[in-house]
């Protein structure tokens, strides 16, 4: 296994990152396909007041991503593992060839607007770093005190890197958490641009709204190996790629594991779709012997020509 595809979920977006894609057919196909599936123009939703709107930022993600993915698949570069993080997970399902495009995007439709509606305000996404899992978990433990509401708590979501996390919930324990982690000597503490408490309990029924849906379509088993986000394990067969894109919303992704998994199972390059580059960093942290690229900062000649440098290393 020589090469992956990374997915980035939100928070990655930044203005006028569709128009930054290459200026490529397989783009404006793609462009296209999703406004027609859409009912609307998909090329708005890397601009103000998209940006700031869940279901703008995970469609526009999503379409970003397979873009991406599918100039290099005209290109020669196809991957041998693909792995998305958060939302990124469906663009990752459909480059391994489990999910059709068309099912992406009424499914991640579906997801952000029950996101976006359960919590339209009040509520968000906290990045702690430089602090070992347990004394965060132990800081959390403290602000959720007193508060037996679950909808006034806070919960650990990403578990990003061995001390890199995201922190979801209530804008007042997010608040509270954020001076206890500086005082307790957090390296970074930073609000993301995430407006809802991903990947925690608070989303179970967007989970269950997600299942029956998937429940609906056919999957097909992958063609390449899809790394879980609920698991952080090696999937290939549809019935378990649908339960993870389900219960992703829901439960803590393991994005540091998942990269652990990659390393060992032998990838020595990683591209990352855009938006972003700070799924590569990530890696980066694991392995300085894999080579990562990001798609937003590398010319498309680039990008094909060093990851056919690295299936050569075969």
């Amino acid at each position: 296994m020589q090469l992956a595809f990374l997915f980035p979920g939100q928070g990655a977006q930044s203005e006028g990152y569709l128009r930054r894609l290459p200026g490529h057919a397989r783009v404006r196909e793609t462009l296209q396909e999703a406004s027609d599936v859409l009912g609307d123009a998909v090329e708005r939703y890397d601009r103000a007041p998209a940006l700031h709107s869940t279901v703008g930022v995970q469609l526009g993600l999503l379409v970003a991503g397979v873009a991406q993915a599918r100039v290099l698949g005209a290109e020669g570069v196809l991957p041998d593992a693909v792995a998305g993080l958060s939302v990124g997970a469906f663009g990752a399902a459909v480059a391994c060839g489990s999910l059709e495009f068309s099912d992406a995007l009424r499914l991640v439709r579906l997801r952000a607007q029950c996101m976006q509606d359960a919590f339209p305000r009040g509520y968000g996404m906290l990045a702690v770093s430089g602090l070992r899992q347990v004394a965060l978990q132990g800081l959390i433990e403290q602000c959720n005190a007193g508060h037996e509401d679950s909808r006034a708590r806070a919960y650990l979501a990403n578990l990003n890197g061995d001390a890199q996390f995201v922190v979801a919930g209530a804008d007042a324990r997010l608040d509270e958490l954020g001076g206890a982690a500086r005082a307790a000597g957090a390296r970074q503490v930073e609000r993301l641009d995430v407006a809802v408490p991903s990947h925690c309990p608070l989303l179970a029924h967007c989970g269950e709204r997600l299942a029956e849906a998937l429940r609906s379509l056919r999957l097909q088993d992958a063609h390449v190996a899809y790394m879980a986000n609920t698991t952080a394990r090696a999937l290939r067969a549809a019935h378990d790629i649908a339960r993870d894109l389900a219960e992703g919303v829901m439960r803590p992704v393991r994005w540091n594991d998942a990269n652990r998994l990659l390393v060992e199972l032998g990838v020595q390059c990683v591209i990352e779709m855009p938006p972003g580059q700070a799924l590569g960093r990530m890696v980066r942290q694991i392995s300085c012997r894999v080579e990562v690229l990001a798609s937003e900062e590398t010319s498309l000649r680039s990008l094909v020509v060093r990851a056919q440098r690295a299936r050569s290393r075969q």
